[in-house]
């Protein structure tokens, strides 16, 4: 196998495409975008709800002392 692979590598098992081998960059930028897709998810879901807000004094005043 090459020293480092500056293309994805697709392994196939009978003639069919089973995985890839990918630099490891390539796999954290991967992995970064998923987590960005996911976020972005959860904030679109969090947005469809009511937002309710408090007045800072009054979360001041429940702080403990």
């Amino acid at each position: 196998m090459k020293a480092a692979l500056a293309e994805p590598e697709i392994v196939t098992r009978k003639g069919k495409p089973v995985s890839v081998i990918l630099p490891i960059k390539a796999y954290k930028a991967l992995l970064e975008r998923l987590e960005d897709a996911e976020d972005l998810a959860c904030l679109k879901k969090a947005r469809q709800k009511p937002m309710h807000y408090r007045p800072l004094a009054d979360v001041i005043a429940d702080l403990p002392r």
